[in-house]
């Protein structure tokens, strides 16, 4: 969630800072509210690595029929400095997305591989 829509959660809830995360008239509603959010993002972010591994498995037997290498270092370098500018402009460190994308990477070369061997 953009921070600016973060900022219109907080202001449509109620919050006082005086109340602890959880009452006797139940949880915090501003806490139910980022948490709703957060488990949306994580579910979009499941099916969007899902689609992803669809369409590096496709690549990967591609690679395979025509005798490319499983690996790319020069794409997967370009790739990584794409991201970490997107990181930069989105006020995201660059370094936890340089090490998520290398573990991805990792994963699609691994299945490249497999797919190489038969």
């Amino acid at each position: 969630m953009a921070s600016a829509e973060l900022l219109l959660v907080s202001q449509a809830m109620p919050h006082d800072p005086q109340h602890p995360a959880s009452t006797d008239s139940g949880p915090d509603a501003v806490l139910a509210a980022f948490r709703k959010s957060i488990d949306n993002i994580d579910a979009a972010i499941i099916h969007m690595l899902a689609e992803r591994f669809r369409i590096t498995q496709a690549v990967g037997e591609y690679k395979a029929k025509v005798t490319l290498p499983p690996a790319d270092p020069d794409r997967e370098a370009r790739q990584i400095a794409r991201l970490r500018k997107l990181s930069e402009e989105a006020d995201l460190d660059p370094e936890f997305s340089e090490k998520f994308l290398r573990f991805i990477i990792d994963e699609v070369i691994r299945h490249h591989e497999r797919a190489a061997a038969g």
